[in-house]
């Protein structure tokens, strides 16, 4: 490790950082802008300066930029020497020349980082007595506030937009003292990764537009660590609440999953918390065709019990997006036998192959970071863009490394961004995509293949045919597939550690399979490959750990066979996951009808007793992601009653016996004691966070910042004086200011970031082990999955089998799209402007042969059942396959494993 000197003491400091990482390392404070830990240095602001000497006996020194500098070994600098603190107030004076005197208005105010680096430097007085250059504001959509006037020119913006993210409609314009970033024109950013821009800008230029509608100052919101709800990757973050109502989300660092970002529909989906749609009562139906009417907590428990106690054969509907606690209790309330997974049958073959591949252990289930940092990455049937969108971001994150590591021998630290970038230019070597249709991921990819979804799996048995010589290869295998596969496999087999990244998007099995075959070929060739699934919604991979006994089809066999006739649905909208008729085959079979869920829908309004359930903010829960990592995810404000976590409701109502007393599970941890100590799959659950009597020197940790006002106000209603705060059973937190905060909190605990002269996101430096690095203490979660050594592993070696096609049949191709296609974030509004009208998708080759064409109507035929639906050309889009948008409001379920017929009606969509 180099040794550098900072004011004539010696420091150790790891390999391959630049001054200001090192710096930042240690503890020390240097002002800076433009550089950030994932973006790298490019030396755009000069605030970051330090005073570099030649030698111990060098006195005079010359000024550097610490972002752009090495830290090697001898290095001798000063921070504190008086003409490098008088450059760094300079600079952030002429930065400042422009800035508007609006800080107590300003939507940044107290999260600013602009305002941190003022007051680190020591300027306080602006001598320019000149007008104010001033810019025009755009309008960006529903997610971001634009503020031009408050650039300091960091460039900060366009290069996360650009160069991470993949987008090309934010841009720098002008020069000197005119530069302007923005678009060519107003309209919504279109990359889904926009709201980073928030938390990127150090300044007020781009700010939350969902929290301006219910504005809250940053340090009035009380906050709690959660995981996102909106799929399946469990990307930490940092809910805010003020009144009883969410008002933001915020990113918590996670150097396995997230990283510094999210996604938008993960950041700005929140707001179905404060949705009008919220079920905020219990609801009883007195007879079979009466309306739902709100009934008193007691009176609709003691409903339920009555049902329970007269026919104890129940059939319970399990959630993907309820926790494990909620779907537990639900399973010990209706038996094993009796427990199904809330998607039909053909899903719930996926989800629980997936789930089995992942336990089988072709390979080790890689986390996000493992994939971005991996040699070769092939991606096989899964649009990762719109189901799971921080991994896509995440492969572009370290992209340009990679390639620049693989295809040059270079001096060029990995730190310098501009460097490495002009030298790779546009070259790719690490990216592999294969799928039925173009993402957005698709212009960081080395190699692209489009073909049906039978095809892909064929491709990849042929992949791992080329590797490992054991598995057979497929004759019926196209040639330009062929081809393909080839040099897909070279660079495989080329790779130290390999990465194939499939999932559950496509319903089918056959590619599953494939995925799993590739990695199993890997390991036998003696590579360390990692095998990346993702999963539909947040808590899929949990529910299977649960080990379900079906789908909704077989719950409904159940049912029609007499062997129940009440239904209890957990968190589940059963219309969104089957065809209707067959949904209402499923209700119609069961004399009673019990559903808990947080908001209403089609489901709901057909059952008999409807229970409210606590939302992921209104109750401590438990999630599985996809790589089988178990994580909490905490309480961060009490609900009105009776709103409570749907486990509870089903505590109250489950008879116990000699093997079970419902009665003495209080807390969560109760309820996760019992889960680890009955299911063995699910034992480690305990450790993915510390416990609720956890302690930092007698005190739990604190939900509110101790700078929170207004405590006596928001109840004067009540009292005019302060309440006692509640106390949490459920978590080793507290719904007050008073408790620990900072870089001593474990990483699973963490409420928020801040540190004392660092109030902005910036002040997460102060957490790290170092910047860009874990945070101090143990990773938040706990790994479940340790699947036994890769040479065990049996191909599963199944090609699908040839279906021929009609002359207007298409095979079938399910279409994610990030806004639109998830349940939960459909109802914010800016998701929903966001989100597209159904359609039926078909490449120009297909268009063309059905003589159809853009915003044509066409009759598309599923399994007998016709959908009208507009025609949408997506030119490079598979030959022989149609693809359908998944989960948009008006697009009913439809059974994506099989092919569709395609007519032309001769309108045109209005």
């Amino acid at each position: 490790m180099p040794t550098i000197y900072i004011e004539n003491k010696p420091y150790q400091v790891p390999d391959g950082q630049n001054l200001l990482q090192a710096c930042l390392s240690l503890g020390f404070d240097i002002p800076y802008f433009c550089w950030h830990p994932a973006m790298g240095s490019v030396g755009a602001c000069r605030q970051c300066a330090v005073k570099q000497f030649k030698d111990e006996n060098d006195k005079n020194g010359k000024i550097v930029m610490s972002c752009l500098t090495p830290a090697e070994d001898g290095t001798r600098i000063s921070i504190d020497d008086p003409e490098v603190r008088r450059f760094r107030a300079a600079v952030i004076e002429w930065l400042m020349l422009n800035h508007p005197h609006d800080c107590p208005v300003c939507d940044e105010g107290g999260e600013c980082h602009l305002q941190d680096m003022t007051v680190m430097t020591g300027h306080n007085y602006r001598r320019n007595r000149f007008p104010k250059r001033t810019h025009r504001n755009q309008d960006l959509g529903p997610f971001l506030n634009h503020e031009m006037n408050r650039c300091i020119q960091c460039y900060r913006c366009v290069r996360f937009y650009q160069n991470i993210a993949g987008g090309r409609d934010l841009n720098v314009f002008g020069c000197h003292h005119h530069v302007y970033f923005g678009r060519h024109r107003d309209g919504s950013l279109e990359n889904e990764f926009s709201g980073n821009l928030a938390e990127i800008c150090p300044t007020g230029v781009f700010t939350d537009k969902s929290l301006k509608r219910h504005y809250t100052r940053k340090w009035d919101l009380q906050t709690a660590p959660a995981v996102c709800v909106h799929c399946s990757l469990g990307c930490n973050t940092l809910p805010g609440e003020r009144y009883g109502s969410m008002r933001r989300i915020r990113n918590r660092f996670h150097a396995d999953i997230n990283n510094y970002f999210l996604c938008d529909r993960g950041r700005y989906g929140y707001e179905f918390v404060n949705s009008d749609k919220r079920i905020d009562t219990p609801r009883q139906r007195l007879k079979k065709d009466d309306p739902l009417r709100p009934v008193a907590k007691d009176t609709a428990l003691a409903a339920v019990r009555a049902l329970i106690r007269k026919d104890r054969h129940l059939v319970g509907i399990g959630s993907s997006r309820a926790s494990l606690e909620s779907n537990y209790m639900l399973q010990n309330l209706v038996g094993n036998d009796n427990f199904f997974a809330g998607v039909a049958d053909d899903d719930y073959r996926v989800m629980r192959l997936a789930a089995d591949i992942l336990a089988r252990g072709p390979a080790q289930p890689a986390s996000l970071r493992q994939a971005a940092e991996a040699d070769a990455v092939f991606i096989l049937g899964e649009n990762v863009v719109d189901t799971a969108p921080i991994l896509a971001l995440n492969l572009r994150l370290y992209q340009h490394i990679k390639t620049a590591r693989m295809s040059f021998e270079t001096s060029i630290p990995e730190w310098d961004d501009a460097g490495i970038r002009e030298l790779i230019q546009r070259q790719k070597e690490c990216l592999f995509i294969a799928g039925a249709y173009p993402t957005r991921l698709d212009e960081a990819a080395k190699i692209l293949c489009r073909t049906d979804p039978d095809n892909l799996a064929r491709l990849g048995g042929n992949i791992a045919a080329l590797i490992d010589d054991a598995f057979p290869l497929d004759p019926d295998l196209p040639d330009e597939l062929r081809d393909t596969a080839a040099v897909i496999a070279e660079a495989l087999k080329q790779a130290a550690h390999p990465v194939i990244v499939s999932g559950t998007g496509y319903h089918h099995t056959g590619i599953l399979k494939a995925a799993a075959d590739v990695a199993g070929a890997l390991q036998t060739a003696g590579r360390s490959p990692g095998l990346l699934l993702t999963f539909a919604e947040a808590n899929s991979h949990g529910l299977m750990c649960l080990d379900p006994a079906g789908g909704l089809d077989s719950a409904r066999e159940v049912l029609e066979n007499e062997m129940a006739d009440t239904l209890v649905i957990l968190e589940n909208d059963i219309f969104r996951s089957m065809p209707e008729d067959r949904a209402e085959a499923l209700l119609k079979a069961a004399r009673h009808v019990i559903c808990l869920d947080h908001l209403r829908h089609k489901t709901a309004e057909r059952a008999d007793i409807v229970l409210p359930a606590a939302t992921f903010a209104e109750a401590t829960g438990t999630m599985v992601n996809h790589e089988g990592r178990a994580q909490r995810s905490f309480q961060v404000f009490r609900p009105s009653d009776p709103i409570r976590a749907a486990w509870r409701w089903l505590r109250d109502v489950t008879p116990g016996d000699e093997h079970f007393n419902p009665g003495n599970l209080h807390t969560v941890d109760d309820v996760i004691d019992r889960i680890s100590r009955t299911v063995p799959r699910l034992e480690g659950i305990r450790q993915a966070a510390p416990d609720a009597i956890y302690r930092l020197d007698g005190r739990p940790v604190s939900r509110q910042s101790f700078r929170y006002s207004g405590r006596t106000a928001m109840h004067a209603d009540i009292s005019v004086h302060e309440p006692t705060p509640e106390k949490d059973r459920d978590a080793p937190l507290a719904f007050s200011m008073e408790g620990r905060e900072g870089p001593v909190v474990p990483p699973a605990l963490i409420s928020r970031f801040w540190a004392p002269g660092w109030n902005s996101v910036q002040s997460l430096n102060k957490f790290q082990t170092e910047p860009a690095g874990p945070l101090r203490g143990k990773t938040a979660g706990k790994h479940l999955i340790r699947p036994v050594n890769g040479s065990t592993f049996e191909y599963f070696a199944a090609s699908p089998p040839k279906r021929p096609l009609a002359e207007k049949e298409r095979y079938l191709v399910p279409i994610h799209h990030v806004f639109g296609s998830e349940e939960l974030s459909m109802h914010s509004p800016g998701i929903a402007d966001q989100s597209p009208r159904p359609y039926v998708a078909l490449g120009r080759r297909d268009a063309e042969l059905l003589d159809l064409v853009e915003g044509e109507m066409a009759a598309v035929e599923i399994n007998g059942t016709v959908r009208r639906l507009p025609v949408r050309v997506i030119p490079d889009m598979a030959a022989n396959t149609a693809g359908l948008p998944m989960g948009l409001p008006d697009m009913p379920a439809v059974a994506f494993a099989g092919v569709c017929r395609i007519d032309k009606t001769g309108e045109t969509h209005a």
